[in-house]
């Protein structure tokens, strides 16, 4: 069943089940380039809570005895789905995320690749054996640490549950998901490719909910063995204290301020182009999104100038529209901070050299905005925008560049333009951040690890340390019979 909208009506899945919640409760779903609401979400009771917690627990009985051969083989039947499903995908996620439609269907078929490397990599998660003294056996073994429950945001609809969902099943997990409530119907295609791809029911488990309410009890359950969640500093903080106090492990990849350092001997054009590109990727909301622009001053007249004709260049409109090249900020909220975070800048004497304003049409529309002149206590240098703001401050010397770039608590990405490779090698040295890209502004890949320091969190998503969160070591010695 579907809106006038085209939009999905959309259910939580429990046990193998499509379902609403038991109050009949729901929540509107806006379309952010209309503000038009364009669907409901049913929010969960804790009985509807209850019912998933039993059902990962049950599911995970199955899926883990399941042969990792097996495993794997729905796995992959699921990503077949999902790359088949990807542009129908990709027009929800816009409608109701408000990304380009080329923008979310690539998402759809790049999480899609994420399942396939996930669900090869389970085959890869080895044990070992150990020499020990005469009539022993030591061996070390991976097992899979039990229901999962995972947290994920609105930004990338597909990409944040799934990188969850697939490392969870690929180490033989079960899981219950809480995905945003503004972008409910994207996950719930995603959990539908599982089902049809011959899911045991149980195993993946999809929610919606007051989150305050949906955390509090998925974490206390003792059904619950990991908490893994994707979001802000404030809220990866407070989950993870009350995770600690059940003593639950959790994995947190939270916010970020990523510093972009053009040193002297950069090509001032070519990085302010990709930069600019990364920037207003997703308008701006990427965790891991250039967000701080230290330049040569040496250079920096010339970069302004590209990066400000390269934001010039973005088309921003509907996603849907044939030419959008950014689509409307999520909500209201991501607006308002950018309105907050430009008049401070201005405030305190920084100059706006292209956008600076809402656009003045339906929809949370806000252009790509370059400031210069931004000086070091600005919110803007200090908050994460989250939006496409871009705020360009010159450097003298580089040891001044990465003072301010480690200054801020976050430590999720960082970007720097050199053509010297000692230079590249000090960055890499030196740069407090989880992620590094030199002469690019490149995303997460599936086969390599992502993840923060400092306040930005801990634990790896990506590469063969996606599923460590998701398995125990196990040591066992075992006396050989004489």
């Amino acid at each position: 069943m579907t809106t006038d909208h085209g939009y999905p009506a959309v259910r939580m899945h429990i046990a193998g089940e499509w379902c609403q919640g038991g109050s009949g409760r729901t929540a509107p779903v806006l379309d952010p380039a209309t503000e038009e609401e364009i669907g409901r979400v049913p929010l969960a009771t804790p009985a509807d809570l209850d019912r998933a917690l039993d059902a990962a627990a049950r599911g995970f009985g199955t899926w883990r005895d399941t042969p990792v051969a097996r495993r794997t083989a729905v796995l992959h039947a699921a990503a077949d789905l999902l790359t088949e499903r990807a542009g129908a995908v990709g027009r929800i996620m816009t409608l109701e995320q408000g990304k380009p439609l080329a923008e979310a269907a690539g998402e759809a078929r790049r999480v899609a690749d994420t399942l396939r490397w996930h669900a090869d990599d389970a085959r890869r998660a080895y044990g070992r054996i150990i020499p020990s003294a005469p009539g022993t056996l030591l061996s070390v073994r991976r097992e899979p640490i039990g229901p999962v429950a995972a947290f994920v945001p609105w930004n990338f609809p597909a990409g944040g549950p799934m990188r969850k969902i697939s490392a969870a099943l690929a180490a033989g997990c079960s899981i219950v998901v809480k995905a945003s409530e503004e972008t409910p119907a994207t996950a719930m295609e995603l959990v539908r490719c599982f089902a049809d791809a011959g899911l045991p029911d149980g195993v993946l488990n999809l929610v919606f909910g007051e989150p305050a309410e949906v955390s509090a009890r998925l974490i206390a359950s003792p059904v619950t063995r990991l908490i893994a969640f994707t979001g802000s500093v404030p809220v990866g903080k407070l989950l993870a204290a009350e995770a600690g106090k059940v003593m639950k492990p959790s994995l947190m990849e939270l916010g970020g301020h990523a510093p972009v350092i053009v040193c002297a001997d950069a090509d001032p054009v070519t990085a302010a182009r990709r930069a600019a590109r990364a920037k207003f990727a997703n308008a701006g909301q990427v965790c891991t999104s250039p967000s701080r622009f230290l330049v040569h001053e040496s250079l920096a007249e010339e970069f302004t100038a590209a990066f400000v004709a390269a934001a010039e260049a973005v088309v921003v409109g509907d996603g849907l529209a044939e030419g959008t090249t950014m689509g409307p900020l999520a909500n209201e909220r991501r607006l308002a901070a950018m309105e907050r975070l430009v008049a401070d800048a201005v405030a305190r004497g920084a100059k706006v050299r292209t956008g600076g304003e809402r656009l003045d049409r339906p929809g949370y529309f806000f252009p790509p905005t370059v400031l210069t002149g931004v000086p070091a206590d600005a919110e803007l240098m200090r908050e994460e925008p989250f939006g496409p703001l871009a705020p360009i401050v010159p450097f003298t010397d580089l040891d001044e560049a990465l003072a301010t770039a480690n200054a801020l608590p976050y430590g999720l990405a960082a970007y720097g333009f050199t053509e010297s490779a000692a230079t590249a090698e000090r960055l890499a040295g030196a740069l407090e951040a989880g992620i590094l890209s030199i002469n690019h502004c490149g995303g997460s890949v599936h086969e390599a690890p992502s993840g923060g320091v400092k306040d930005s969190g801990y634990g790896r998503e990506g590469g063969p340390e996606a599923l460590d969160a998701y398995l125990i070591t196990k040591r066992v010695s075992h006396l050989l019979a004489s």
